[in-house]
């Protein structure tokens, strides 16, 4: 393949047809003289007649035949004088596949090779980039754009051999068009993704940050770009570039912020959620805006009936993907039960969609990416269809096509192109006054609503985050040639830069856990005796329902000492691009085909409707990503005021001695037990080896074993054993393990406390004779293990304290367990899987996070206020 540009050496050419461009070109260009492009072309046209049925150009796609389509050809150029300034790019249309460098091929001329190629390197270089800036707080779309400029015509494309040998203008071809392809599916995907209702459901302080955030930057921004056009002396064209630079400046895309709020793992924190919302509202006024501005150019220099064709096409559009494509979605989503997976049919019928709406849109002027957005938007997002899209192109989308259209942009970017520095100190002062305004903007409404300030700058600075709106919006502007190679550059590293800047200050700034920090005790064991018991249940699926509320049912709820009980449904975000945390509304018609979350809530109703007024049930839905789910597990606590946390173990026993594990639910209870703003509590179900899944339903008595050993676990967990034992239903077991040096390390405070609330239970005895104390004299390890294996299967609930101090005891039961999980030694000791017990157990841990202690042990004294 060979690209040719206006006074090239025509000799380069191919012998059976260089003899006919010779000719005219001595007749064109007599003396070496040049007399115009358009002959020059017209030599190239005429000479590749000879050898066309095997070439074609790029750029003006037509295979020329000498008996054929030539003359038309010809007179099309002539009658086109943009073509004179066209590059045109010949090269065999069957270079498909390689036979090998054995058989005298170079695989960098054949499409595929040379594509596979690229990609590779392209894989590498982003990959090698993103683990150097990592530590350093930078996105992943940094290390990608850089990936670009490292290959483009900056570093290593700047020299001539290894641009035109591993990016060709055939190979750029290929990349350009499988990136565009790739944006026009993740167009899709936000669009399927995006809940246009959050428009309406904005609270105040969202529409005033979204409205001041779009016109706040573009003012100050629009001000200092008219001060420097009157005050300065400047090109035309970098003058002319000044509203387009104000613009993508000062714009606040949702798709970037979503981005760049899942990558801080912020998305359903109260920073994310508000930056969410906010951001749809921005980037709602400022389409709006720039969809004026381009109607208005297009009145100006285009006719009335291209004005009118093109207001008609993009309504009828719309009317038919509104009007036709929503409801079969919504019979889709109606037809599919829930926790089933979506036809292959209807999933096929999406994507033929999808692509006759990105041809409709290219048909008619509209872009494949305005169509593929809007068809985006009428799909249902969340579970079934559009979890199902996403699950079937993120992947494909997220780690092949975009990594390769950010790339792109890099590769399109060349530093040497910027050769007036005055246009560089110009074009930076209206990105830095737009970053300036959009915080302005940004943070006032926070503030005045009483935000913390160091939230508030976390959100302007959210706010102002860049990616890839802004460099869609400037790789369209350079094809299109609305501006050049040096204001491309010179926004393209201005992107990179506030990017860059803004990843490290949000992580050091904002850290979400820091507000789960509670002001006063929230523990069963400092709250008074006749205290409102407020507990969160979390639950993924109905499997731990029933064990979940014999517990609830065992910690006495009464008129005098009701429970609170507030249940969580955590559903992982699929198909989604904002996280929710919402308050569950009962139907006013019972479903004959309820959803999941339907059937733990009506559960838990019903059990709080038999116990009259002494349990309240408040139900609630949250869908976050796994890795950020502890956010709306510690945020609802925190609001409810809640004294104890219960989740379920991340192990599922099915029937028989089968296990399920779920490595994400493990995450989300360490994090959970790291930041939790109360008490919480792993529960652990046996029961569905082989016994019912309610004790309560089966026997009058529910038997509760609590294993004492000494430290503040401990002491909560004999503290809600207590409260149990006011229970006429159930019966409590204490065994205290006892040595004769100390069997776990204490300070001489903690082992005053432990016979303190020792000393409590044996005077509780004396009125209440369901309660029983034991006392074991151990000599080693293997003797603890021996006394719990001999009562694994005579209580229906075991309670064990989470943390313990070291000992040589609990050291011999780890090496029969190897005790590194989340539940601590006696909890791994209970969860293993060669431990037969059919006992449920509750591991519990007592609140670690209050405001000024470092040691829950300093304030033992402190009780839980009133709220």
């Amino acid at each position: 393949m060979r690209e040719f540009h206006t006074g090239d050496d025509l000799s380069l050419l191919s012998p059976p047809y260089c003899r006919s461009l010779r000719l005219f070109h001595q007749f064109f260009c007599p003396n070496g003289a040049f007399l115009g492009p358009f002959p020059l072309f017209l030599c190239y046209i005429f000479a590749l007649g000879f050898y066309a049925r095997k070439h074609a150009f790029l750029g003006y796609s037509e295979v020329v035949e000498p008996d054929k389509h030539f003359h038309n050809l010809v007179q099309k150029m002539a009658s086109d004088p943009a073509h004179a300034t066209k590059i045109f790019v010949c090269h065999s249309v069957d270079q498909i596949n390689s036979k090998g460098i054995f058989y005298g091929d170079d695989p960098l001329i054949f499409s595929l090779p040379l594509l596979l190629m690229q990609l590779s390197l392209i894989s590498i270089i982003t990959r090698i980039a993103y683990a150097i800036l990592k530590p350093f707080g930078q996105p992943m779309i940094v290390s990608q754009i850089l990936g670009g400029v490292i290959l483009g015509p900056s570093i290593l494309g700047h020299n001539s051999s290894f641009a035109a040998k591993v990016f060709p203008p055939k190979g750029i071809t290929v990349l350009d068009t499988m990136s565009v392809f790739g944006f026009m599916l993740f167009i899709f995907l936000i669009g399927v993704k995006i809940d246009p209702t959050m428009v309406l459901k904005s609270g105040r302080k969202a529409v005033a940050i979204g409205i001041l955030g779009s016109t706040v930057p573009c003012s100050l921004a629009g001000l200092v770009a008219f001060i420097i056009s009157r005050s300065a002396t400047l090109d035309e064209d970098i003058v002319g570039f000044f509203p387009l630079a104000v613009a993508v400046m000062s714009l606040t895309a949702f798709p970037v912020v979503a981005i760049f709020l899942a990558e801080l793992k912020i998305l359903n924190s109260e920073i994310g959620r508000l930056a969410s919302s906010s951001s749809i509202i921005c980037d709602l006024c400022q389409w709006t805006i720039i969809s004026v501005i381009f109607a208005f150019k297009i009145a100006t220099f285009r006719s009335f009936g291209t004005i009118m064709g093109t207001v008609f096409s993009a309504a009828l559009l719309i009317f038919i993907v509104v009007f036709g494509f929503r409801p079969v979605a919504l019979w889709i989503v109606r037809h599919t039960p829930d926790g089933k997976p979506v036809k292959e049919i209807y999933i096929f019928a999406v994507m033929v969609a999808l692509l006759g709406c990105g041809f409709a849109g290219e048909f008619f002027g509209l872009s494949a990416l305005f169509a593929a957005f809007i068809l985006g938007l009428v799909i249902p997002d969340g579970p079934p269809l559009g979890a199902a899209l996403v699950e079937r192109l993120d992947c494909f989308v997220s780690v092949l096509l975009m990594p390769l259209f950010f790339t792109n942009c890099g590769l399109q970017t060349d530093v040497f192109a910027i050769m007036n520095w005055r246009n560089v100190v110009v074009l930076y002062s209206i990105a830095f006054s737009a970053f300036i305004g959009k915080i302005l903007g940004t943070i006032g409404p926070p503030l005045f609503f009483r935000m913390p300030v160091r939230d508030s700058i976390s959100l302007a600075l959210i706010m102002n985050s860049k990616g890839i709106a802004e460099l869609a919006l400037l790789t369209n502007w350079k094809r299109v040639k609305v501006i050049d190679e040096e204001c491309f550059a010179i926004m393209i590293i201005s992107v990179v830069v506030v990017t860059g800047v803004i990843s490290p200050l949000v992580k050091t700034l904002y850290d979400p856990s820091r507000r789960f920090i509670a002001y006063k005790r929230r523990t069963i064991l400092h709250a008074r005796a006749n205290d409102e018991l407020r507990i969160l249940v979390c639950q993924h699926s109905p499997d731990n329902v029933q064990a979940t509320i014999s517990l609830v049912e065992a910690s006495n709820p009464t008129t005098q000492s009701p429970i609170n009980l507030v249940v969580l449904r955590l559903v992982k975000l699929e198909g989604r691009a904002s996280s929710l945390l919402i308050a569950h509304r009962q139907r006013e018609r019972q479903s004959y085909n309820p959803t999941q979350s339907e059937r733990i809530f009506n559960a838990f109703t019903k059990f709080a409707d038999q116990r009259d007024d002494s349990v309240t049930v408040h139900c609630f839905e949250g869908i976050a990503p796994y890795g950020t789910m502890h956010n709306d597990v510690c945020s609802l606590a925190l609001e409810k005021r809640t004294t104890l946390i219960i989740l379920p173990f991340h192990k599922k026993w099915m029937v028989g001695d089968r296990m399920e594990t779920s490595y994400a639910l493990r995450h989300l209870n360490k994090n959970v037990l790291d930041k939790a703003p109360c008490s919480v509590g792993i529960l652990i179900d046996h029961k569905t080896r082989k016994r019912p899944r309610s004790a309560f339903a089966e026997q009058a008595t529910f038997r509760v074993m609590t294993i004492f050993f000494g430290g503040a676990d401990d002491r909560e967990a004999l503290a809600y054993g207590r409260r149990m034992a006011e229970n006429p239903n159930l019966t409590l077991t204490v065994i205290r393990f006892y040595a004769t040096n100390d069997i776990v390390a204490g300070t001489v405070r903690s082992r005053m406390l432990d016979m303190e609330i020792l000393g409590q239970l044996k005077a509780s005895m004396r009125y209440n004779e369901r309660i029983e104390h034991r006392e074991e004299l151990v000599s080693d390890g293997f003797k603890v293990l021996s006394v719990i294996k001999s009562m694994e299967n005579q209580f229906d609930l075991v309670m064990v304290g989470r943390r313990h101090g070291e000992s040589r005891y609990l050291s011999d039961l780890r090496k029969w367990n190897d005790g590194k999980g989340e539940l601590g030694t006696l909890g791994e000791l209970f969860a293993a899987s060669d431990f037969k017990s059919k006992s449920c157990v509750l591991v519990v841990q007592q609140q670690t996070r209050v405001w000024g202690l470092h040691d829950p042990e300093e304030s033992t004294r402190l009780r839980r206020l009133d709220s």
